[in-house]
């Protein structure tokens, strides 16, 4: 089955490095495992500017 130079490098590195796949996981659930604060976006929707849909102006 093919694998790519880097798919071979990521494999090889993972094998050297243990740890990095249990940094890479923690790191995730930092990011996944979050309550959604509801409040919170809504006020970030009401922030919004409205952008005009060309924003370049030649001078």
């Amino acid at each position: 089955m093919y694998q790519s130079d880097f798919t071979k490098f990521m494999n090889d590195y993972l094998d050297k490095h243990p740890e990095v796949e249990q940094q890479r996981r923690d790191l995730r659930l930092t990011l996944w495992d979050r309550k959604v604060d509801l409040e919170d976006q809504r006020r970030w929707k009401e922030s919004r500017v409205a952008q005009k849909p060309y924003v370049y102006q030649p001078e």
